[in-house]
């Protein structure tokens, strides 16, 4: 089945690049419109924000995989929703004519995983970049990340050092990998919890805007 999702056009209609936000778990594909906006104020991406396929009992709200232990995702939970997610992704390049060289990925929590797994995936297109909010880069049987190939992707790591959900160890551990790869990295610790607080989302604008793209 399709996933559900919502976007904003660009303004006039020529979008410069697109920007797809994968939201967190227990939201929706309403969730993150709004970080969308602050992103980019002026309009200049078409913005898509897609709904995760999995409903889980209890808890409510849509998840993009299931959670034995933070760090490590469910293997054939992560492994559906990425094969999904991936259909989207191409969906969508082919309906914009927006190539993954102008298409940035951006997740909070649990949507950061997602785009960690799909902008790294083995296979998968080169985005332009990786906007991490709060998350991690998963461990899951039979996912190993794709670094070799992606050299000239940016990526921006955000995460507070009060995150109770998602310990900072994970965004310095993701950096570390990263950095290692070869990979261009802009880190951002800050003194909030789980959240995208003020600093955190004017340094990622700033990168956003600095971030070159290839149509």
């Amino acid at each position: 089945m399709a996933l559900t999702y919502r976007e904003r056009p660009a303004a006039g209609g020529e979008a410069s690049g697109l920007l797809i936000l994968h939201h967190g778990r227990g939201a929706d594909e309403s969730d993150l419109l709004g970080l969308g906006e602050a992103l980019d104020p002026q309009h200049r991406f078409h913005v898509v924000t897609p709904r995760a396929p999995l409903s889980v009992p209890g808890i409510g709200g849509a998840h993009w995989y299931l959670v034995p232990r933070v760090g490590h995702p469910d293997p054939g939970t992560f492994n559906s929703a990425v094969a999904e997610l991936a259909a989207l992704h191409d969906e969508l390049w082919e309906r914009t004519g927006i190539g993954p060289a102008a298409t940035l990925l951006g997740g909070f929590s649990m949507g950061t995983v997602m785009s960690y797994a799909l902008g790294f995936g083995p296979g998968r297109p080169v985005p332009a970049g990786i906007l991490a909010f709060s998350g991690f880069i998963p461990e899951v049987d039979g996912f190993e990340p794709d670094l070799a190939s992606r050299h000239g992707l940016r990526v921006f790591i955000t995460h507070g050092r009060a995150d109770a959900v998602i310990g900072v160890d994970f965004a310095r551990a993701a950096r570390d990998t990263l950095a290692a790869g070869g990979l261009e990295t802009d880190f951002v610790e800050t003194d909030t919890g789980h959240q995208i607080g003020g600093v955190a989302l004017a340094a990622a604008q700033r990168w956003l805007e600095q971030t070159p793209l290839s149509r």
